[in-house]
Formats: structure tokens, C-alpha cells, sequence
């Protein structure tokens, strides 16, 4: 790059030079020399400039392209997708959403309550329509019971003091939820860029 700089301005200063003899009497007999030598010169400067633009030049233009960073795509899971569509559902026929999202502080205790039996009333036949669901244990809570070896870490929590490997005996605190079936819609979606919709925006056209 530098030596193709240095050839460029000794070809101009040539140039001029020659074009300075041409109005300088005598000096006819050092024209064509210093015409021809920087000619030469252009000649070459020019060369080393398009060797300059030529294939080196094309690679390493290339290789700026890719070292630049490529954005990637954000695609939604089809899971994600269902799981934002059962919450869709529970807002349809609950209002979950509504009531989860609002400030129930500035409510009175009736108006929660009133609310609530709406909310639970839609949200329990949206559970029971899409999931088999049944307690852990189905004694009574407060009943003694037995957590047999080799219980399930994720049915059971112990509480209190733990000694000596199981059987354990204990007091049944909360009989525990479990679900054996799931049956929820696959959805189609127009975009896999974004969420479904959880509750359209309504308006109210006037």
C-alpha cells in the first residue's frame, strides 16, 4: 500500500514537471525524457492500483463479511406456543389473567370474593376438561401415614426431623396433586416469531 503511494505521487510529480519544461525555453532536448519516464511511471501506478483491487483485494473484502456478526433468528418452541395457549384458555373461561394482573388492594374483600367464584368456576372446568388430576395420597389429611422405601422425591416433602433411612411415619399435612393424563389442542400458529396471543385487545367501535 505504501510503496504503491509513493510510486502514484512520483508519477504526478513527474507529470508536472514535464508539463513545467514545456514552457521553459531550451528545454525541448529533456521533454521526451521526462515525458517517457513518467509515463512509465503512470503506467505503473496504474498497474499497482488494479493489482491493488484485484482477487487479494476481493478476499480479504470477503473476509470482512464474514467475520461480521450474523443475527440469528428468535423461533418459538411449538411448546412454549401451547403452554401460552392453555393460559389463553384459562383466560377465556376464568378470567385468570384478569384477576392475576389487577391490584385486588383497591377491591373490597366482597368484591375479591365475588370475583374468585367466577375465576375458579372457569378455570377448574379448563383443568378438568384437559387434565386428569388426583391426590398423591388419598388418606384423609391429618391421618398417620406410611412413606414407603424407595418413594418418589418428587411426590413426597418431608418435614421435620429426618432420621434413619424409610419407611418413615408421619402425619399427612396436604395429600399432594398429581396428574396421569394430559390431553391439551395442538395449535396451529401463523408465526413461529412470536407467542400466541394470551387475551385479544377488544374495541369497541363507536
Amino acid at each position: 500500500m505504501h510503496a504503491m503511494r509513493a510510486v502514484s505521487i512520483l508519477a504526478v510529480l513527474l507529470l508536472l514537471m514535464a508539463n513545467a519544461l514545456e514552457l521553459l525555453p531550451g528545454a525541448s532536448a529533456f521533454q521526451p525524457l521526462l515525458s517517457g519516464g513518467a509515463l512509465v511511471l503512470g503506467i505503473v501506478a496504474l498497474v499497482t492500483i488494479v493489482a491493488g483491487r484485484g482477487p487479494d483485494a476481493e478476499t480479504g473484502s470477503a473476509a470482512a463479511e464474514a467475520a461480521r456478526p450474523v443475527a440469528v433468528e428468535t423461533r418459538v418452541s411449538q411448546a412454549d406456543a401451547e403452554i401460552v395457549n392453555f393460559l389463553a384458555m384459562l383466560q377465556a373461561r376464568g378470567r385468570l389473567v384478569d384477576f392475576l394482573m389487577d391490584d385486588i388492594n383497591a377491591h373490597a374483600d366482597s368484591q375479591v370474593g365475588a370475583a374468585a367464584r367466577v375465576v375458579h368456576a372457569g378455570c377448574k372446568a379448563v383443568v378438568q376438561e384437559h387434565l386428569r388430576i388426583r391426590p398423591v395420597r388419598e388418606e384423609s389429611e391429618g391421618s398417620t401415614v406410611q412413606v414407603a422405601a424407595g418413594y418418589g422425591a418428587d411426590e413426597y416433602r418431608l418435614l421435620g426431623r429426618i432420621s434413619g433411612p424409610a419407611p418413615f411415619s408421619g402425619v399427612l399435612v396436604h395429600h399432594g396433586w398429581k396428574t396421569d393424563a394430559v390431553n391439551l389442542p395442538r395449535i396451529l400458529r401463523s408465526s413461529t416469531d412470536r407467542l400466541p396471543v394470551i387475551a385479544p385487545a377488544e374495541v369497541e367501535l363507536k
